[in-house]
């Protein structure tokens, strides 16, 4: 199983975890930047950025651990993966942006579970489950 896309997902959220970090810290020591440290769109852009990076080390560990476990499963887990670990920090930055959008929260949340549910598939026994 060729796992490189969620390698090169998992270095690419980094940089864009570093890149967004610089972007968010330029402003950060306002006080009032945003309505304030604890106000919901500074929370929102906060999650975004480390978003970045919890989903890039969850694609690079899916990248290095899938060569060792069932090709059909991790088939399915690896897009699923590269999906949720695009889809969580633009959520975040667009419910920053727009509120609203907070409800589209569950697009990476069912990407990402689906894709660490299937990758756990792989140590089940699944033949003593279909039989």
């Amino acid at each position: 199983m060729n796992c490189s896309i969620n390698l090169f997902a998992g270095w690419f959220c980094f940089l864009l975890g570093a890149i967004s970090g610089a972007l968010i810290g330029l402003r950060f020591h306002r006080e009032n930047w945003l309505d304030g440290y604890e106000s919901f769109r500074r929370r929102m852009l906060r999650l975004g950025h480390i978003a970045f990076f919890g989903l890039g080390f969850i694609n690079i560990l899916f990248a290095l651990s899938a060569p060792t476990t069932r090709v059909a499963f991790t088939e399915v887990a690896s897009p699923l993966l590269v999906i949720g670990a695009a889809t969580m920090p633009l959520v975040c930055f667009l419910s920053a942006w727009k509120p609203a959008f907070r409800h589209a929260f569950f697009i990476p949340v069912v990407f990402t579970a689906g894709g660490i549910g299937m990758f756990l598939m792989n140590w089940l026994p699944v033949e003593k489950i279909f039989r």
